[in-house]
């Protein structure tokens, strides 16, 4: 049917950078939003950043706007988040997901309805 794979996680100094991936198939990638989702040790899943479709709108959470940056292949089925300037309260393991609201940047984790595996960022000197 389905699947996505995020690739691109890593080991960073603070002040490092790092691109991911998200490979998806099984599915018609562009009448979807994704989104970016992120969960640390002890804390909840949140979203990091979404993009949609038809009119190209981002979204970013404001502790990463200014340093992350959301994108999308269609040729390939795959979204990308280039993060620059990682601090350590980046660390996460982080999550591509496709919005269960069609091309809908919804904010909540619980309206996305197809996850990938994840991918480990981990920040520290």
């Amino acid at each position: 049917q389905w699947h996505f794979v995020e690739s691109g996680g890593g080991e960073v100094q603070p002040g490092g950078s790092l691109r991911l991936s998200c490979t998806t198939s099984g599915f018609p990638f562009d009448n979807y939003a994704m989104g970016w989702f992120r969960q640390a040790p002890g804390k909840e899943r949140e979203r990091v950043s979404c993009i949609k479709n038809r009119d190209g709108m981002t979204y970013y959470s404001d502790s990463v706007k200014g340093r992350f940056s959301i994108s999308r292949d269609s040729a390939k089925s795959t979204m990308y988040l280039q993060m620059n300037d990682l601090k350590p309260e980046d660390a996460a393991v982080y999550y591509c997901a496709r919005s269960g609201v069609v091309d809908q940047c919804v904010p909540h984790v619980y309206e996305y309805d197809s996850w990938g595996p994840g991918t480990q960022v981990t920040v520290s000197a």
